[in-house]
């Protein structure tokens, strides 16, 4: 009994020493951090009997030796992106992890030898290291260009320090800390708060960095520096950064505020899924140590688990092919096999439900972690646990309350449509007001342009954004959305666009034979209302489901209206007379318009143009409801690019002139195929003969859908009123219509 008191009373004087000295490393074990070391055991214990976690750790073997044999090199920082220093060390990061996992996993000295002869390296260079000789950055770095890329090295080389911190004698530690690792966190945040005290994809980058090295260090200064920001900082609310945006107007900061602020409660992120998987990573990863280190956080449970649940949403934020779509700042082809998924979706299944449908993401991946969650999923599917990942139509909400609008996707079959009607999305955001692109199968046939950004090629403005992102990819006409007059949404300004956000009108996906979205935008161009409606149709007489859209236009003064449809592929035929330009003239001077050529002007003698395209070996057609003084214009991208920065791609534009109110309404046709081995061209033709507007008021807009066999389909919409449960009635000519709720569809009639 007397041995038991006295060794309670020395706990509770540790407890109180290491409460009062938080930097001290008393009785902390390492790994601690991402591996642990009951995680080490078990995965010792398992190697040679999990197939896709040993294929992992055999391929990250063979990958650190080859650069073990290479030797080290931490060369003095010059390059911007894509450089040699730059991409040096941003290797020398990655490896160091690596080596320092591969050290805990198959106790072999020779890793961690490695991991602690380059990072004297770098306290060698950091002490005496200036500013990187780049000056582009609002926050320049020290080994990078920018604070940001200085931050993604101390995220990784935090976790390479954990797995070798008991390989390190204490003299060796204290020197790390002191020379290296307290100085290096102190660069990029109370040096440089501009960059680290806000709410963006960078300054989560920053907070993980800063927290992931006080975690292993234990310094509480730290890691409270990380989860709630520079204390005492206030920060010019007006001053913006390299792209545009406020560095922080509401003065929230911290890895808490980023969590809270950018994630809708449907875990939809403000900037884009591109940005989302940059960011996933600094999220994911300190949000596991603070896990594991500091588990009374519960940090997987802050705001009602939306870093789980953000995973989920991202993965529906990718089309069939895993590749995500590009909307705001978003380079195309960016998908799900990035190691940033990989650790999203093995963490996300290892701390949330453990979702099967994970696992065939995982193994479509063929990779894991090296940690425990990796090693959960590996034998999750080596026992047979994955199901497909089922992606359905869903609709994400925006904003921190989830009431700044959204992103709606419709699938059916194999096509996918993503209408988005969303808040302004940071810095990295569009002036894209209800716009929308198509896919199937995974092959974009309407498009979203993306970014204007070749990253880390150096040859194209050292990898950076270059200037046609502001210029082109962010301007209106990009975009499949309406402009008026020439001029972007909000006139372009950032100030203006982010105090505003669209509003849903509807999204019904009960019945599978029709799925609707509708939104609506008032502030884009002061006194002009916007109202766009799109169903996926599934009709027995159409080979594949086909989209309606309707955009109702109300304004107060007269106008010009623009509305462009960005198609990719070869043009096959137009059924209107169009004029080819015998000489290239630009159309317009600002806002986007220089960069697009005019290639042929035309108007149709019908009430419908319709415009058939190729592209992937499948045949597409729009037919759009117009009148005899619409201008429809071939439009190319690559006016005033001397750098050939933009792709050069095509669109029809439908130009309305002298209008206040206005509708447009168009039909949307995948059919057929084209085989180049065969040379057979099946089912080439549209199948819409007409598309008629019959009714077009305040309150109703109908429209009439006839196909070639004299069927037809009606569909109205409310155009005011949302009310799932109000009874509506309304008659057109000699036909009387009742429903229930915003909108109205007949469903396959005869003529």
């Amino acid at each position: 009994m007397i041995t038991y008191k006295i060794n309670w009373a020395i706990k509770v004087v540790i407890c109180l020493f290491l409460s009062l000295t938080p930097n001290i490393n008393i009785g902390q074990e390492h790994p601690n951090l991402i591996l642990t070391k009951t995680g080490v055991e078990k995965i010792r214990a398992e190697l040679g009997n999990v197939p896709l976690f040993d294929s992992s750790l055999q391929k990250l073997k063979e990958e650190v030796d080859a650069e073990i044999a290479l030797g080290i090199d931490t060369p003095i920082p010059k390059d911007y992106s894509g450089g040699y220093t730059h991409a040096r060390h941003k290797r020398n990061m990655i490896v160091m992890q690596q080596a320092g996992v591969l050290y805990q996993i198959l106790e072999d000295d020779k890793y961690a030898q490695y991991v602690k002869d380059m990072l004297m390296q770098y306290e060698g260079m950091y002490k005496t290291l200036p500013l990187h000789p780049k000056t582009r950055s609002y926050a320049r770095g020290k080994l990078f260009w920018q604070c940001l890329n200085d931050s993604n090295w101390l995220v990784y080389v935090s976790q390479a320090y954990d797995c070798i911190f008991n390989y390190l004698s204490k003299a060796e530690r204290k020197k790390l800390e002191k020379n290296l690792f307290r100085p290096f966190a102190d660069h990029i945040s109370v040096d440089s708060p501009q960059f680290y005290q806000r709410v963006h994809n960078h300054s989560t980058w920053g907070n993980a960095a800063v927290g992931m090295i006080g975690l292993v260090m234990n310094d509480q200064e730290l890691i409270d520096r990380a989860l709630y920001g520079i204390k005492g900082v206030n920060l010019d609310k007006t001053a913006k950064d390299d792209d545009g945006g406020f560095l922080n107007k509401d003065g929230k900061a911290g890895f808490l505020a980023n969590i809270e602020e950018p994630f809708s409660p449907d875990g939809y992120y403000n900037e884009g899924p591109y940005y989302q998987r940059y960011a996933m990573y600094p999220f994911l990863i300190f949000a596991e140590g603070l896990h594991n280190v500091k588990p009374e956080l519960k940090i997987f449970e802050y705001k009602e688990g939306v870093l789980l649940k953000s995973i989920t949403a991202l993965l529906n934020l990718s089309d069939s092919d895993g590749d995500f779509f590009a909307l705001n700042d978003g380079q195309k082809g960016m998908s799900y096999y990035n190691d940033a998924l990989v650790t999203a979706v093995d963490i996300s299944y290892y701390f949330g439900n453990q979702d099967p449908g994970l696992l065939s993401i995982a193994a479509e991946q063929n990779k894991v972690l090296l940690d425990d969650s990796g090693l959960a999923v590996a034998l999750g599917i080596k026992n047979g646990k994955a199901k497909p990942f089922n992606k359905q139509s869903i609709n994400l909400s925006d904003g921190p309350d989830g009431k700044q609008g959204g992103v709606g996707i419709l699938r059916s079959e194999d096509l996918e449509l993503v209408f988005k009607y969303a808040s302004q999305g940071s810095s990295h955001g569009h002036y894209d007001k209800l716009s929308f692109s198509m896919f199937e199968k995974g092959d974009e046939l309407l498009q979203d342009y993306g970014l204007a950004r070749f990253v880390n090629i150096g040859q194209k403005g050292g990898g950076n954004y270059l200037k046609e992102n502001k210029t082109w990819a962010k301007q209106t006409i990009a975009h499949n959305t309406l402009i008026q007059n020439e001029g972007s949404h909000f006139s372009g300004k950032y100030d203006i666009g982010s105090q505003y956000h669209s509003e849903l009108f509807f999204f019904d996906i009960s019945n599978k034979k029709i799925q609707a979205i509708s939104a609506t935008e008032t502030n884009a161009y002061p006194g002009t209302d916007m109202h766009r409606t799109m169903a996926m149709i599934k009709s027995p007489n159409f080979e594949k489901p086909f989209v309606l859209d309707i955009l109702k236009v109300k304004s107060k003064t007269e106008n010009q209206y623009d509305l462009p449809f960005y198609f990719l592929g070869q043009m096959i035929e137009a059924n209107f007379d169009f004029e080819p330009a015998s000489t290239m003239n630009v159309l317009g001077n600002d806002n986007g318009y220089q960069h697009l050529w005019v290639e042929g002007k035309g108007t149709s003698n019908s009430e419908n143009a319709k415009l058939l395209w190729l592209n992937e070996g499948k045949f597409y057609s729009l037919t759009s409801s117009v009148n005899d003084t619409d201008e429809l214009m071939f439009t190319r991208i690559g006016a005033n690019d001397p750098n050939f920065n933009l792709r050069r791609d095509a669109a029809l534009m439908i130009r309305r002139k002298d209008s206040k109110n206005t509708t447009f309404v168009s039909v949307i046709e995948s059919h057929g195929s084209y085989s180049p081995v065969t040379e057979s061209a099946l089912n080439s033709k549209s199948n819409v003969l007409a598309v008629k507007v019959i009714y077009d008021q305040d309150e109703y807009t109908a429209v009439i859908i006839e196909d070639i066999n004299n069927d037809q389909e009606v569909f109205i919409l409310c155009n005011l009123d949302n009310n799932t449960t109000k009874e509506h009635k309304l008659k057109i000519g000699d036909k009387t219509y009742q429903w229930v709720g915003p909108y109205y569809y007949s469903g396959l009639t005869k003529k």
